[in-house]
């Protein structure tokens, strides 16, 4: 009888630490500033960042100063003599080479992202100051559902890369996070 103890023991061990070490194998949830990151990569392509600039535009993918010179503008809808409104309509042209969305403007100096850390990014957002005056991240989270400049970024135009996100799973991104408390990580300041 103490033959067959000894030798069952071991199973019985293996019977309880099986489960433990199942679960230890497990993928673990991301941490609640991990959560971030995808909500980043969209706020960092260039169909946000073009537009999300201090002094002027960027076009294209690469990034590059906006053709003719543009520049803000006092109200960030170009100088007097070149308006966005000028060439940038209601909708893309009907050749998808000139963009287009309602009301087409560059986001106010206060929402600059151009050189944030994905740090600074997520605080910045979080900021009514920095944020379009948002003073909850239902507001903030209801801007990236139904703004048209916004939404644009999914539709750009003939060979205009979108978002590695879909918009779906971008706005499913912003509610997980803000679940979570929204936590912004503590890299560059």
């Amino acid at each position: 009888m103490n033959i067959i103890r000894k030798l069952l023991a071991p199973l019985a061990l293996w019977s309880l630490l099986a489960p433990l070490a199942a679960l230890a194998q497990q993928p673990q949830p991301p941490s609640p500033e991990k959560l971030f990151d995808p909500i980043a990569s969209v706020l960092q392509h260039p169909r946000c960042l073009n537009c999300h600039m201090a002094e002027k535009p960027f076009q294209k993918d690469a990034q590059v100063p906006h053709a003719q010179m543009i520049v803000r503008g006092a109200d960030g809808k170009g100088a007097p003599t070149m308006r966005c409104a000028a060439c940038h309509q209601d909708k893309n042209s009907a050749d998808g080479r000139v963009p287009g969305a309602p009301h087409w403007h560059l986001a106010p100096t206060s929402m600059a992202w151009e050189g944030l850390s994905r740090a600074q990014l997520c605080r910045s957002i979080k900021d009514p100051a920095k944020n379009g005056n948002r003073q909850t991240m239902a507001q903030v989270i209801d801007h990236m559902k139904v703004d048209p400049l916004v939404l644009w970024a999914w539709n750009p135009g003939d060979g205009r890369s979108t978002p590695s996100l879909s918009h779906a799973d971008f706005v499913k991104a912003l509610e997980t996070w803000a679940a979570a408390g929204g936590a912004c990580s503590a890299g560059a300041k």
